[in-house]
């Protein structure tokens, strides 16, 4: 296997933070959290995970998969042990990496994680991306994502845009990732994670309050298992908190990673 597509921001002898995004997004995404917050203190390091952006499409796509190539992308990049930040699927591969090998873990931000999904909400979500998305212009495609969440503000999906649209046979354009990936996914997400307790790092998680993809009972099982070390913050807006709260989850993160902790 080929090491993932990777995004880097920060002096390569700084601690380094690995960066994992949500289905359907890439690394590059956390280009404005990074260069704002994190790339003072951190050697940032983002892939483009399997099946999204530069990187590989081809399967498998399993939660084991994906886990195995990013080790394998952050032992090239001389990474053994790192802080963590995961938003939604990303954040699933967090948990499944504490429980494979909680020593790699010295701190964990988890981004409106995607611990698991109830099965019909993982159905009704796979049904949804079998449908193709392709535009006749830029300003289609940035138009039709927005109409999907009435707050997200424009200039964040501009650049993804930018980044993540690709022009396609006959003058349309695609969003960069592989449909096939994004389905098998979701049906992913709907296996068990692993327990609470198999995360011994500190831990942040910031959850869009109003949105409800981290369920009531996700956050009470986690503050029971890891007491002093889990944080929480919640966040308004959509899932994609770096686009719909950015300011409210950037200064969460911020204040997490300057605080020493327990």
């Amino acid at each position: 296997m080929t090491p993932l597509h990777l995004h880097e921001w920060g002096d390569r002898d700084a601690p380094p933070l690995i960066c994992l995004h949500g289905v359907t997004g890439h690394g590059r995404r956390f280009r404005r959290l990074a260069e704002e917050r994190l790339a003072e203190r951190f050697r940032v390091l983002a892939p483009d995970l399997r099946g999204h952006g530069r990187s590989d499409w081809e399967p498998p796509w399993t939660l084991r998969a994906n886990l195995a190539d990013v080790l394998e992308t952050a032992a090239a990049a001389g990474v053994e042990q790192a802080v963590w930040l995961g938003h939604s699927y990303g954040g699933r591969l967090i948990l499944e990496l504490a429980a494979l090998e909680p020593s790699r873990i010295e701190r964990a931000v988890l981004l409106d994680p995607a611990i698991d999904l109830l099965p019909h909400v993982g159905f009704d979500m796979a049904e949804d991306h079998r449908r193709d998305r392709v535009f006749g212009s830029m300003d289609e495609a940035i138009d039709a994502r927005l109409e999907r969440s009435s707050t997200t503000p424009r200039q964040f999906v501009e650049e993804e845009a930018r980044e993540h649209l690709v022009e396609a046979p006959g003058g349309t354009y695609r969003w960069n990732y592989c449909q096939s990936a994004v389905v098998f996914a979701y049906g992913e997400l709907c296996e068990p994670a692993p327990p609470p307790e198999t995360l011994r790092a500190p831990t942040l998680l910031v959850h869009a309050e109003h949105f409800g993809l981290v369920r009531d009972d996700q956050l009470a099982a986690y503050r029971a298992a890891l007491r002093d070390r889990l944080q929480t913050a919640a966040v308004p807006g959509g899932h994609v908190v770096l686009w719909d709260a950015y300011e409210e989850t950037a200064a969460a993160v911020a204040a997490f990673l300057e605080d020493p902790g327990p």
